[in-house]
């Protein structure tokens, strides 16, 4: 499997807010967030790449002098997020505010309506397709520096989205009380019998809208139709199986959750705490999607946030999703460069056949997300 497969076959997809106000450190120096930068004057909050700093420098300059970012819905274990916050913190001497990190894709937005115009107010937000592509009147249009190594099929034009990285849907599960599920039908058995949970609602959250698509694939349907898979969580419902806890670390490593349906970069991750937690990805049909980032249009740190996108998609930012079993969307940019272990990416995707995956397109996100409008509550309540 070549790094290039994988981009071609990943196709444009797909996921109360209190922050601490902490205290900004600012560069000597530094010019104000839409002050004047090497004689330019600039409005962060209307820059559409860094060349309206004057060029990185000035950028970094303006967000040094803001001196905070707040992000969101953000574990320090989902896709390797903690070594990423911190390597921007001690790259640019910017402190990261990090609230409600468990939030679904949809709480993001909402936070950020609940608290336009307040300081606490998400920066950036990092949102499963389905929402992400429903909600662009929130976005700010911004081309980061690496912009031309990013695939044209993971962007949108005018850079109010960008896919960051990729998972794998893939199953975890206890293997002190479990043996390894091979089909979606063994988790019907008794043996799975008020265990088997979803990573969220998949009305909101973007992993479990995957969830639901790959088991819709794995059980006669697609991304073309959700339908099986919602008829599959009714039939675990009916067998006492389907657990309505919302999966955390905590919860898989106390067994409150002992068998979960999430990205494989989560999975995989859960094993820190719970050496006894093993994943799988079933055979047939994978799905593979990519999370999307965006830029608050009402960032209370827009500086920040620009310089943030910068970071995710450097060489550097991108490497580190690779650390934490996810797949960065320049990972051909990295491998060319010599920065990308082809054995971590091969980790990163199971080793799954590049010919078997399976990503919805835009049209086919509205579709799953009517059905699933329709259908959900009343099929597994």
């Amino acid at each position: 499997m070549t790094s290039r497969a994988l981009l071609r076959s990943a196709t444009l997809v797909t996921a109360t807010l209190l922050v601490g106000s902490l205290a900004a450190c600012s560069s000597a120096g530094a010019p104000e967030a839409g002050g004047d930068t090497g004689g330019t004057t600039v409005d962060a909050a209307t820059a559409t790449s860094a060349a309206d700093f004057g060029g990185l420098d000035g950028l970094i300059a303006a967000a040094q002098e803001e001196g905070q970012l707040n992000v969101i819905a953000l574990p320090e274990t989902w896709a390797n997020y903690g070594e990423i916050i911190a390597g921007f913190e001690d790259k640019y001497g910017i402190t990261v505010n990090s609230a409600s990190p468990d939030a679904s894709s949809a709480e993001e937005i909402q936070a950020a309506q609940n608290l336009k115009g307040q300081d606490t107010a998400p920066d950036v937000f990092d949102l499963g397709a389905a929402v992400a592509q429903t909600s662009t009147q929130h976005f700010a249009p911004y081309k980061v520096e690496t912009w031309d190594s990013i695939p044209e099929d993971n962007k949108d034009p005018e850079g109010l989205w960008v896919n960051n990285y990729s998972g794998v849907m893939s199953v975890g599960y206890d293997s002190d009380k479990f043996s390894e599920p091979k089909a979606l039908s063994d988790l019907l058995g008794s043996e799975y019998s008020g265990a088997v949970a979803l990573n969220g609602d998949p009305t909101q959250a973007g992993a479990a809208f995957a969830a639901v698509g790959s088991i819709s694939a794995l059980n006669g349907g697609g991304v073309d139709d959700f339908g099986p898979g919602i008829d599959f969580m009714g039939e675990l419902r009916q067998a006492g199986n389907f657990l309505t806890l919302d999966p955390t670390p905590a919860t898989i490593a106390s067994g409150e959750t002992p068998v979960v349906f999430d990205w494989s970069f989560n999975n995989v991750a859960a094993a820190a705490d719970k050496p006894s937690w093993k994943t799988t990805v079933l055979d047939g049909p994978t799905y593979v999607s990519f999370y999307n980032e965006a830029i608050n249009k009402d960032a209370p740190n827009p500086a920040a946030a620009r310089l943030w996108q910068e970071w995710i998609f450097s060489d550097e930012g991108q490497a580190l999703f690779l650390g934490g079993n996810a797949v960065p969307v320049r990972v051909d940019a990295l491998s060319e460069a010599g920065t990308a272990d082809q054995k971590q990416i091969d980790a990163a995707t199971f080793d799954t056949d590049s010919a078997n995956w399976v990503s919805p397109t835009q049209k086919q996100t509205d579709a799953a997300n009517a059905l699933l409008t329709e259908r959900w509550a009343k099929t597994v309540s």
